[in-house]
C-alpha cells in the first residue's frame, strides 16, 4: 500500500470526484448554519422576546467559538486522525444547529449555539489535516479551493436562500427551517466513510497544542485576522454604514453583491489555486487592495462605497484561502492539524476583537465610520508581517 500511496501517477479524476464533492458539502457546512440566524433573527426574536444584545449573540457567538474550539478540534486530530474528527465535529455542529430549533427559551438557545459553534470550530483544522491524507501533494491547492469554495458559497446561501426560499417551504417556521438546514449534515458525515482507504495515508498520533515556537502559526494567524475581522466587521457594520450616509434604502442589494463576490472569489482559486498558493507577493498584493477598498468604504458613499466594500470582499475571498491554504503545503501531514488550530485561534480571535473594538470606539464618538477604521488600522499594522513569511517549502511541495 505505501508504494500507491507515494506513486507519482495522480488518482483517477473518478476516484477524486467524490472526495471533491465530500469536500465542497463539508466546507458547505463551515458558515450555513452560522449564516442562518440574520435572517432567521426576526421570527426567534419575536417568538423568544430577544432583545438586540442576544440576538445578535446568535450570530457572534459561533464566530468567538471558531477561536475557543480550535484546539479540542486539534487534540481530537491528534488522537482520532482527520476524518474520524471530522466526522465527530460535523456530528456535534448538526446536533447543536438542530437544537436551536427545538430551544424553548433563551439560555438552551444560546447554548447550542455555542455547542454548533464548536462543532464548526473543530471542522476547521481538519478539513485542512485531512487534504495531504486524502490527495496526493500536486492536488492539496485544489483540494483547499474546493472545500473553500464551499464555505463561501455557504455564507451566500446561508444569507441569501434561507428567507426567500426556505423560510415558506416550512410553512414560516425559523424551528423547522433550522432543523431542514441542519440535519442533512448527518448524511454528509456519514458519507466521509466512503473513499477507499487507498486514498488515505497512515495516521501518526502527533503534538497537538500550537507550537508557538514556528513562526508561521502567529504569522498566518495575524494575516487571517486581517482578511477575517474587515470581511465579518463590514458586514456587521454595513447597514449603520449606509444608515448614516443616507443610503440605507441600498442596504439590501449591498449585502447581496458583497457576500456573492466571495462566491467568485472561490471560483477563480478554483482556477488558479495551483498556480497562486504558495506566492508571497500575491498573498501582499492582496491584502492591500483588501485594505484600499476598505478605506475607500468609508470614504465613499453611495453605490461608489458599496462597490469599494465588494472589491474588498471579493479580495479577502481570496487572501483567506491563500491563507488557509498555506499549512497543508508548509508542513507534515501529522503536524498540519496543529498549524491550522494554531491560526484559526489567533485569527478568528482577532476576527472577533478587532470589529468588537471598533464598535465601542464608533459608540463612544458617535461615528460609525471610526468602527471600520480601527479594522484598517490594525491591517496596516499586520501588512509587514507578509514580508517575513518563509514559504519556500510550499512551493517546493506544489511542485513535486
Amino acid at each position: 500500500m505505501a508504494a500507491d500511496l507515494t506513486a507519482e501517477t495522480p488518482p483517477s479524476p473518478a476516484r477524486l470526484l467524490p472526495v471533491a464533492v465530500l469536500l465542497w458539502l463539508a466546507g458547505l457546512y463551515l458558515r450555513v448554519p452560522i449564516l442562518v440566524a440574520p435572517p432567521l433573527a426576526p421570527f426567534i426574536s419575536a417568538d423568544l422576546g430577544l432583545n438586540q444584545t442576544l440576538t445578535g449573540a446568535l450570530t457572534t457567538l459561533p464566530i468567538l467559538m471558531l477561536a475557543v474550539g480550535a484546539m479540542p478540534g486539534s487534540l481530537a486530530i491528534s488522537r482520532l486522525g482527520p476524518r474520524n474528527t471530522l466526522v465527530l465535529a460535523m456530528v456535534i455542529m448538526a446536533m447543536g444547529s438542530a437544537a436551536r430549533g427545538l430551544a424553548p427559551e433563551i439560555i438552551t438557545l444560546l447554548a447550542a449555539s455555542t455547542v454548533m459553534g464548536l462543532g464548526i470550530a473543530m471542522m476547521q483544522p481538519a478539513l485542512p489535516a485531512l487534504l495531504p491524507r486524502w490527495l496526493q501533494p500536486h492536488h492539496v491547492a485544489m483540494g483547499t479551493a474546493i472545500y473553500m469554495n464551499g464555505m463561501l458559497m455557504g455564507e451566500f446561501v446561508g444569507a441569501g436562500v434561507t428567507l426567500p426560499v426556505l423560510v415558506p417551504l416550512m410553512d414560516n417556521s425559523w424551528r423547522l427551517t433550522l432543523l431542514a438546514w441542519s440535519l442533512p449534515a448527518l448524511l454528509v458525515a456519514a458519507a466521509l466513510f466512503l473513499p477507499k482507504r487507498g486514498l488515505a495515508r497512515p495516521v501518526q498520533r502527533a503534538a497537538w497544542l500550537p507550537d508557538w515556537s514556528n513562526p508561521l502559526t502567529l504569522k498566518i494567524g495575524l494575516l487571517l485576522g486581517l482578511s477575517a475581522s474587515m470581511f465579518f466587521g463590514l458586514n456587521a457594520y454595513m447597514g449603520n454604514l449606509l444608515e448614516q450616509t443616507g443610503h440605507f434604502d441600498k442596504l439590501s442589494r449591498a449585502l447581496f453583491f458583497y457576500n456573492i463576490a466571495q462566491v467568485f472569489a472561490s471560483l477563480v482559486m478554483l482556477k488558479t489555486a495551483r498556480r497562486w498558493v504558495g506566492r508571497r507577493y500575491l498573498i501582499g498584493v492582496m491584502a492591500v487592495i483588501s485594505v484600499v477598498g476598505t478605506i475607500g468604504a468609508i470614504l465613499l458613499e453611495g453605490w461608489w462605497a458599496i462597490a469599494s466594500a465588494t472589491v474588498m470582499s471579493f479580495v479577502a475571498g481570496i487572501l483567506l484561502i491563500l491563507l488557509v491554504a498555506l499549512p497543508p503545503l508548509l508542513t507534515r501531514p501529522g503536524e498540519t492539524g496543529r498549524l491550522s488550530a494554531g491560526t484559526f485561534l489567533v485569527g478568528y480571535t482577532i476576527a472577533f476583537l478587532v470589529p468588537m473594538t471598533g464598535g465601542a470606539v464608533a459608540d463612544m464618538t458617535g461615528d460609525i465610520r471610526h468602527s471600520i477604521l480601527v479594522m484598517i488600522v490594525y491591517s496596516i499594522l499586520v501588512l509587514p508581517v507578509i514580508r517575513t513569511l518563509d514559504l519556500t517549502p510550499a512551493r517546493r511541495a506544489q511542485n513535486n
